[in-house]
């Protein structure tokens, strides 16, 4: 398996229009993702654009709930630093849209969702199937379906259910399983992919 390395150190802008400007941008992400592929170390793969890496500090997100409908599209990392303002309107974008409680989801969940989407070359544009869950939510679905984990990682705002819009699902997780930042399930029936920040590991459902 050919594991891609995310560089969390390097994030990288969606934001800007796709015109002239943005050509180095690209350029980096491709001329990077083919370093890898081809086993060069990440730092070699990136120098052909160093100069555009050392201004890469902004990480975007657009999220949709499909249970609720809505829609939140914020910078969370602006600047090198982390949006709380942005970070609180995610956090309650993936709140248990059953009990109405919210969580404060794993940081490094936003970044997997931002890279991921730069490494499949699409806007990070998620359709959410499932956030946080709160333990009697969690308990509920469990009681339902063998598919929901006793201790699922949703319960700690570790987890989440998504579609990327516009790329299959299958791609998505093979881009996960890539990566090796954590679990990563695909519910094939469902359409869906579970990523976490646990341990890595891999199952389908």
């Amino acid at each position: 398996m050919v594991r891609v390395t995310f560089a969390k150190g390097f994030p990288v802008s969606r934001s800007s229009p796709r015109n002239s400007a943005d050509t180095p941008a690209r350029f980096s992400r491709r001329a990077f993702l083919r370093g890898v592929l081809m086993g060069v170390p990440a730092a070699l793969a990136l120098s052909p654009a160093l100069s555009f890496a050392q201004g890469l500090e902004r990480r975007s997100l657009t999220l949709v709930n499909t249970h609720t409908a809505e829609r939140v599209s914020v910078e969370f990392v602006r600047d090198g630093q982390w949006c709380q303002t942005a970070l609180a309107q995610l956090n309650h974008v993936l709140r248990d849209h059953r009990s109405g409680l919210e969580h404060p989801i794993d940081c490094g969940l936003f970044e997997q969702l931002h890279d991921l989407a730069v490494f499949a070359d699409r806007d990070a544009h998620y359709e959410v199937i499932s956030g946080y869950r709160s333990p009697q939510t969690n308990e509920k679905l469990h009681n339902r379906s063998s598919g929901v984990a006793k201790r699922s990682l949703h319960m700690e705002g570790r987890a989440i259910d998504v579609r990327l819009v516009g790329y299959r699902t299958d791609r998505l997780r093979d881009l996960a399983l890539a990566a090796g930042r954590g679990g990563v399930g695909y519910y094939r029936a469902s359409d869906f992919v579970h990523i976490d920040t646990g341990r890595v590991r891999s199952w389908g459902g």
